[in-house]
């Protein structure tokens, strides 16, 4: 079965098509023509999702989902959240989103803000026949003092899942699609759609 998933993120599709396994194909917008940026404009991370799964549905007719993912900082107040992948700005990529995350936590410490709890949330919808579902996936952990690794992407060299020594950037794809939050919310999607497929 294909699936369009709404990301230019390979590493996302790779993480994605593992936690799902063989019976679907994911498919890239842009491998449709899309080349244009899909909307988000929600206040949540859910809303989100849904406004870019809804796009692609509009758009192409076909089973879709897409994902919205924060990281949510205590001592930020739950920053960044929704402004997670333009934290720096909208023009910034990974490494100034994780320098300012990293500035922001020092400057909270100083103000007396010395934790550095934090959570990786994933929100999936899913639109399949036309049908919304939502999925949900949370990693909790803390924000390390310095980047380390070079596995993942995104805030991975920076954050600390809990029982671990390490960051994410520090373990292998498949331990982080174990434990991580898209795992978690691709594997309530991949459970979904098989259990859907076995009741045609």
């Amino acid at each position: 079965m294909e699936i369009i998933f709404a990301t230019g993120n390979r590493h996302k599709v790779t993480e994605a098509q593992k936690a799902l396994g063989n019976s679907f194909t994911l498919i890239m917008p842009k491998e449709l023509g899309l080349t244009e940026d899909i909307p988000e404009n929600g206040d949540t991370l859910q809303a989100n999702a849904i406004e870019k799964a809804e796009y692609l549905w509009k758009r192409f007719g076909k089973s879709c989902f897409a994902d919205d993912t924060g990281l949510e900082v205590d001592a930020l107040d739950g920053a960044p959240g929704v402004y997670t992948a333009r934290y720096a700005g909208p023009d910034k990529g990974s490494d100034a989103n994780m320098e300012k995350l990293l500035a922001e936590l020092e400057k909270a410490a100083k103000e007396g803000k010395c934790s550095r709890k934090a959570r990786f949330r994933t929100v999936v919808a899913l639109i399949i026949e036309g049908e919304l579902q939502i999925f949900n996936g949370v990693l909790e952990g803390e924000i390390a003092l310095q980047r380390s690794g070079s596995q993942g992407f995104g805030y991975d060299p920076v954050f600390i899942p809990c029982g671990y020594g390490k960051t994410l950037a520090e373990i292998s794809l498949d331990e982080k699609n174990a434990i991580s939050h898209r795992g978690k919310a691709v594997r309530a999607l991949a459970e979904y759609l098989k259990c859907s497929q076995k009741a045609r």
